[in-house]
């Protein structure tokens, strides 16, 4: 499945991971001290790796194809497994727990590295995986450059940027510190996780406010950082963008929306008319609704019979499918204003997925600090949207803890039932954001 066409999920986020220690105190095991780039400049707090990010990153297509087709494969799993946790209205970014989960990859060792590649659907090796990893960040940072015939007007605003806590107490492989400054641009930060865990706690959480526009707050909550943290890898994402074609001003009334349940119930819901790509099966209406530079666009697939039927189907060649068939035409399109956060956790989900050794004694993420004491503790992820007449916000953040241990005529579509939406990336086709709406109240 090439990476162009394969759907790429809608969005922002922010993935955080943080590393307990499991067992002894002690930062070094006998005959393998961990190397560390020393800290330049100890006032800041601040520990960076020598090297500086490859801006040029010479990537085979073949590569990011498969890093593109892996990212949606977990992003499908991953949602067959939250819609059986969350009855209701469902939001999050596939993109932001692959990027902090590929972080924590590169400290991870043998059957650990192993149980997270699988789960991730993490296909490609270590040596290709993470300049991949690299080359599609960059990509998705371009949609941000301003258009060619308006050099003063960005299409959208894309951030997505990493950044590493560690503990002052110790120390970290030159290894690990220099795959992450290369191919993620992440440096790491000094917490003191033992003397003051809620203080570094809420250090994290304004740092993830601030790079995601202040959508997401307390990532980290009460608990989620003690004296054994030892690691926080964080992944932070904002999109704003605004449609190609917007809503009507003044034209959004209260219509009906008709829930799972058959209630009918009236919902603020926006109204345009113009050519949009759509498809009206038999068993759903899809349609395509492009942001300004048509970079970016969100589907929305709303099932004419059962939701839940239509989502145990739901998989990639389903959804290429879908994009496949959609067709231009003129459309006099109702769609429901919505705005809603997800709060998701991830701990228990993802060792279902395969990744239980990643949070026990037995986890070997000797890549980070030279000793086999380090397990992922938790996995947390938070998401916003919100969707008006100009176009769409969305931010997220997911954190994984480890510590110690003619005259036209314009067909009539109303998207007035539960649907799934997602918004993708044109040029890559990666799943950025992914979710659904039962009830746009």
């Amino acid at each position: 499945m090439r990476f162009d066409r394969i759907l790429r999920a809608f969005g922002l986020s922010a993935a955080a991971l943080s590393m307990p220690l499991l067992g002894c105190d002690e930062a070094n095991e006998p005959g393998a001290p961990p190397m560390e780039q020393p800290d330049p400049n100890p006032q800041t707090g601040l520990a960076k790796s020598s090297l500086a990010r490859e801006q040029n990153p010479d990537v085979p297509a073949a590569d990011l194809d498969a890093l593109v087709e892996g990212n949606t494969a977990f992003a499908l799993e991953l949602y067959q497994a939250l819609r059986a946790q969350h009855s209701g209205n469902l939001f999050y970014s596939p993109f932001s727990i692959s990027q902090a989960l590929a972080m924590t990859r590169a400290g991870a060792r043998g059957e650990t590295e192993d149980a997270i590649a699988e789960a991730m659907h993490f296909g490609l090796e270590p040596a290709r995986f993470h300049p991949a990893n690299n080359a599609l960040d960059l990509a998705l940072a371009k949609l941000s450059e301003p258009l060619p015939d308006e050099p003063d007007a960005s299409p959208l605003t894309l951030n997505v940027v990493n950044a590493l806590w560690g503990s002052q107490d110790k120390a970290f492989e030159a290894d690990f510190l220099d795959t992450l400054a290369v191919n993620y641009g992440a440096g790491m930060h000094r917490l003191d996780f033992k003397g003051d865990p809620n203080g570094s706690r809420e250090t994290i959480n304004d740092w993830v406010e601030g790079e995601t526009n202040d959508r997401i707050k307390d990532l980290l909550p009460d608990g989620s950082i003690t004296p054994s943290t030892a690691l926080v890898l964080t992944n932070a994402i904002f999109f704003k963008a605004s449609w190609a074609t917007q809503f009507e001003e003044n034209g959004t009334q209260d219509a009906a929306f008709t829930l799972a349940d058959g209630e009918a119930v009236d919902v603020p819901t926006m109204h345009v008319s113009d050519h949009f790509r759509f498809s009206d099966k038999e068993g759903y209406t899809a349609v395509r609704l492009p942001y300004v530079g048509h970079a970016t666009s969100m589907i929305v697939i709303a099932p004419k019979g059962d939701l839940s039927t239509f989502e145990d189907g739901l998989d990639g060649a389903t959804l290429d499918a879908i994009v496949g068939d959609l067709e231009g035409g003129m459309l006099e399109l109702s769609f429901p204003k919505f705005t809603f956060e997800s709060d998701v956790p991830l701990t228990q989900t993802l060792q279902d997925m395969g990744m239980k050794i990643a949070f026990g004694g037995e986890a070997d993420f000797s890549g980070i600090d030279g000793t086999r004491s380090l397990a992922i503790t938790d996995v947390l992820h938070k998401a916003f949207v919100g969707v008006d007449e100009e176009g769409t916000e969305a931010a997220a953040a997911a954190a994984v803890v480890v510590g110690e241990t003619s005259v036209p005529v314009f067909e009539p579509i109303a998207i007035d039932r539960p649907f799934v939406f997602l918004i993708r990336d044109e040029t890559t086709g990666s799943l950025l954001f992914l979710g659904r709406v039962m009830d746009p109240r």
